[in-house]
């Protein structure tokens, strides 16, 4: 919001002007008119204004002032009339008090100092009688982005936010915002933001919705202030005002209650009533706010209440007339429609004719209708859905049509029933012979054949006659597949095969990827008459291409088929899954967060407000309240409080699923490294953000896009913050002790002092031979609280190896260099140096599998290299880990037992103490030890360099090699490295 304040300020004031002008125009008739300012190009002009607006009579000032905002409308510069154009301040005559004001917002900025001339008229104007007075000086001054003009702005605000008009009271509520935007500590300060508050409470329905949007733009630059504290209480105020103040006023409203939770499906129901009748409203955006409210509260409404069902037939009215709205509009309903409908597909699914293309509709609306059609086709309403697409298969505008074919595809994957109807059709749109729709008919018969294999294969032949008009990528690959695939029914298909082997390096890589299988599946099928088919291919594909894709694959095929024709056949020929029915849906959380955001830019873009919005100051993740109505918030990550004492830290750090190929790996340079010297000093800020090596890895490993190790997938993000789901403690910690559980916390003695940290054995890294000559062997170790990387660099080569650097991918705990690697003298052949290397972990965050993984580039005067390691989480464990006990009882109870994971540790000889001193030396620290039937129990803390708490119970038994561990974490991805790390430090 306070971006398109900015943005539209100067349109504001010339729309400001026109509308004054024009009123003039109606007031004089024809005795004058005002295009005659806009026209005047007069020498020595400036000089005849300044004489103008000196004069005495009240109409030639008021002409004189015209003049100016004229000439500063069309661009012209007067601001030397500054101070000629103040003293026309003192006036009563309200239009020319307008005017001046407006040129005093757009020439105060470069004018400072002569702007505090007028600090004294806009106070006394403050005062007036007035109210439209009062309203225009508080909402001027407001505008007027001067330091220091704002410490006299105070009094006056606070005067008028308590004004007996409420025209006044509106105009000072967001004039609050205005001046937060300009100096948020002087509004803190001055306790404006409770008077705010107040307003909400305010008896003018107008004035509730400016207190309301004033709050709410100051919260998105405070995310985490709670300014907005809504409760059942505020909550049926605001409700009040909306049937009374004006649509824009109900719009901050609707999108201040979507931020509420309420407490049960009872007040959940109650605000859906009151906030139903607004879906009748005129103005579409206060439609989009209402249904945005409905969708979420709905949420907590169990499916089989009655009135969810009301609900449900009332939200499809307004969207379908939404459509009957000009393009524009209906295409950002259309783009809603598609998240409600992915969402909650039984509100408009009756609804499908209004989705059916007209002929006259922009291409951008036919392509967002075909999309929720295909969302909403059943076998209720397949036969209508598929004789649209078949018109639509017909039209002249080529992507139109395009998605139409590719939409019956769709079809036929999602009904079932309609499959054989939907092939029937496609068969008839290839028989049209239109080069394109042929092609793209092909196209989604292969996905058809993915879905229902051995069903309709008879179509076969008739795709094999269309092969010479098949010129785009994507449909010829589709035709290989089909006759690799279905090579053993094509009596020629090694001959079909051979013909697209003719022109092998001219095809794209999609083509030469899927020929270099087909044939591959071909031989294996029918190996005794396409032996030299299959050697022809494998050569081009390994020996001719520049492609490491299709070279990696052919060096593949080629292995698997001289050492083991049969494991060949178990991988190229294994079965395949089924297509799912809906490849393009949005992801659940991000539809959640999406729904939260409808009638927002966000909705239209189909992407998080993060993803566009610069910076992620005011950047809020939003998601849907629970059914139950535990009362979550609806903000993320949230931070409670732990049951019986505050939580001990801020709340973790999420870590981000996995999903980046190659090309993010780094940012890679060949430049050679221009350190000499030891580094200078660096903040920890500093260190997170160097580019060591500069430049984009992009123009190193060219069109590659395969990810690093395989495929490694994209896990669900770590969950954060303390929730309140209820908790129990472990069996042992519940067992009947003394005084109860307040005595689990008296520390068993004998505690020596701690061991020094775990350090793992040196491993090799980067083996020589894949790597040039260079071997790397190191591990990791944290010493005074800084981690530490120890290298040991080999040079196996005959060539003097220098200009070392180094790199790491975006991993799980934001682990970087904090320095350059310093390898200040050149490695000769046969040398080794053994280099250490401090890193941060303020780097960038990307959720790894396994956990600890670490990608990393190493740089030399030869090439670049890459490997990844392991390494152990306890570098990551930070010296103040121990937790309170009543603290760490509290989050014991505090998290959910789903969340507890229990493993064994074998053949380990410590007793108790000396595990928890051993222990202490990797900063796990013992909190409480207690003894229960010969059994020592420790309870420990751990804290994560991100912020993340784990909680341990270990179980020592006397004489029992064999240790039991509890651990407890909100983020249980954790647990597993946790345990690894227990189990090094107690073994070693």
């Amino acid at each position: 919001m306070p971006v398109v304040t900015e943005l539209f300020k100067w349109e504001g004031t010339k729309a400001k002007l026109n509308t004054h002008f024009a009123t003039e125009n109606r007031q004089f008739g024809s005795k004058m008119t005002d295009s005659k300012y806009f026209t005047t190009t007069k020498k020595g002009e400036i000089f005849e204004l300044k004489a103008e607006l000196n004069s005495d009579k009240k109409e030639k000032k008021k002409e004189a002032v015209k003049k100016v905002i004229a000439s500063m409308t069309v661009g012209k510069d007067v601001s030397a009339l500054f101070p000629d154009v103040v003293n026309c301040m003192q006036t009563d005559n309200l239009e020319l008090k307008k005017l001046v004001y407006l040129y005093l917002m757009n020439y105060a900025k470069s004018q400072p100092d002569m702007a505090i001339m007028a600090v004294n008229t806009f106070v006394k104007d403050c005062e007036d009688p007035n109210p439209l007075i009062r309203a225009l000086a508080v909402r001027t001054m407001g505008c007027i982005r001067v330091d220091k003009i704002t410490e006299y702005l105070c009094e006056p605000l606070r005067k008028c936010l308590k004004d007996e008009d409420p025209y006044v009271r509106k105009t000072a509520a967001v004039c609050v915002a205005k001046l937060h935007d300009i100096n948020a500590q002087l509004v803190e300060d001055q306790g404006f933001l409770d008077t705010l508050k107040d307003l909400i409470s305010d008896s003018n329905p107008m004035v509730v919705a400016n207190a309301v949007a004033a709050l709410s733009e100051i919260a998105e630059s405070h995310p985490n202030s709670n300014l907005l504290d809504l409760n059942p209480q505020s909550i049926n105020k605001l409700l009040t005002a909306l049937n009374e103040c004006t649509e824009w006023g109900q719009i901050f409203i609707l999108d201040c209650l979507a931020n509420y939770t309420p407490r049960d499906d009872r007040e959940s129901q109650s605000i859906c009533e009151r906030v139903t009748p607004r879906l009748s409203h005129a103005n579409s955006a206060v439609v989009l706010s209402a249904v945005k409210v409905l969708m979420k509260f709905m949420e907590m409404l169990p499916k089989d209440l009655d009135y969810y069902g009301t609900l449900l037939k009332k939200l499809a009215p307004p969207l379908v007339t939404l459509l009957s709205a000009e393009p524009e509009l209906q295409y950002v309903a259309l783009r809603n429609i598609n998240l409600i409908v992915q969402k909650r597909p039984e509100i408009l699914k009756h609804e499908m004719k209004v989705f059916f293309v007209k002929y006259n509709d922009p291409i951008y609306v036919k392509l967002e209708k075909l999309d929720i059609m295909i969302r909403l086709a059943s076998q209720a309403n397949i036969a209508q859905v598929l004789a649209e697409l078949k018109e639509y298969a017909t039209e002249v505008d080529v992507d139109f049509v395009r998605k139409a074919v590719r939409a019956i595809g769709r079809c036929a994957i999602k009904v079932e029933q309609s499959a054989e109807r939907c092939v029937s059709t496609l068969l008839d749109l290839i028989q049209t012979k239109v080069n394109y729709v042929v092609q793209e008919a092909i196209v989604v018969i292969k996905d058809i054949f993915r879905k229902y294999p051995n069903k309709y294969e008879s179509v076969i032949a008739t795709l094999c006659e269309n092969l010479d008009s098949l010129d785009e990528p994507e449909a010829r690959a589709a035709m290989i597949w089909i006759v690799g695939e279905y090579a053993e029914r094509i009596d020629n298909a090694d001959e079909l095969l051979e013909s697209f082997l003719e022109g092998f390096h001219d095809e794209s890589t999609q083509v030469q990827l899927q020929l270099l299988t087909a044939i591959v599946k071909l031989f294996l099928k029918k190996p005794t008459e396409t032996q030299e088919l299959v050697q022809q291919v494998l050569s081009l594909a390994t020996q001719d291409s520049d492609n490491p894709d299709l070279r990696d694959r052919g060096y593949i095929y080629w292995r698997l088929l001289s050492t083991d024709p049969v494991a060949a056949k178990e991988v190229v020929l294994a079965e395949k899954p089924l297509i799912s029915e809906e490849t393009d849906l949005i992801e659940p959380t991000l539809l959640e967060e999406l729904i939260c955001h409808i009638g927002t830019l966000a909705s239209v873009y189909h992407k998080p407000p993060s993803a566009f919005v610069e910076g992620s100051r005011g950047v809020m993740h939003r998601r849907l309240p629970a059914r139950t109505g535990s009362g979550e918030s609806t903000e993320s990550p949230d931070v409670g409080t732990a049951a019986g004492g505050s939580a001990p830290e801020a709340a973790p750090s999420i870590i981000p699923s996995q999903g980046d190929l190659l090309g993010d790996l780094l940012n890679l340079d060949i430049a050679p490294s221009t350190t000499t010297g030891p580094p200078p000093p660096t903040t920890g800020m500093q260190m997170g953000g160097m580019d060591l090596l500069g430049g984009g890895l992009d123009s190193l490993m060219g069109d590659e896009s395969e990810p690093l190790g395989g495929d490694i997938g994209g896990s669900p993000a770590m969950g954060a913050g303390f929730g309140v789901a209820p908790a129990v403690m472990p069996a042992s910690l519940n067992a009947p002790v003394g005084g109860g559980l307040g005595d689990l916390f008296d520390l068993g003695g004998g505690v020596g002092m701690p061991m020094g940290a775990y350090i793992p054995p040196k491993t090799v890294w980067l083996p020589a031979m894949k790597a040039k000559g260079l071997e790397i062997s190191g591990t990791f170790a944290r010493r005074a609280g800084v981690i530490q990387m120890e290298l040991i660099l080999t040079n196996k080569a005959m060539s003097v190896m220098t200009d070392f650097a180094i790199q790491f991918n975006r991993n799980s705990f934001g682990l970087a260099p904090a320095g350059p690697l310093q390898v200040l003298t050149p490695l000769g052949p046969n040398q080794t140096i053994e280099v250490s290397l401090p890193l941060s972990t303020v780097g960038p965050v990307m959720k790894m599998e396994p956990l600890n993984n670490l990608q990393v580039a190493v740089k030399n005067n030869i090439d670049v290299f890459y490997f990844s390691c392991q390494y152990p989480i306890s570098m990551l464990f930070v010296e103040d880990g121990k937790m309170e006990r009543q603290v760490f009882l509290a989050t014991w109870k505090d998290i959910p037992n789903d969340n507890e994971s229990q493993f064994q540790i074998k053949d380990c000889h410590l007793n108790s103490d000396a595990a928890s001193n051993k222990l202490q030396g990797s900063n796990i620290f013992t909190i409480a030890k207690r003894t229960v039937e010969g059994q020592d129990m420790l309870y420990m803390s751990i804290k994560l360099s991100n912020g993340i708490w784990v909680l341990a119970e270990l179980r020592v038994q006397a004489g029992n090699p064999n240790y039991t561990i509890s651990l407890k974490c909100r983020a249980p991805e954790v647990s597993q490295c946790v345990f690894q790390c227990y189990e090094a430090v107690l073994k070693n």
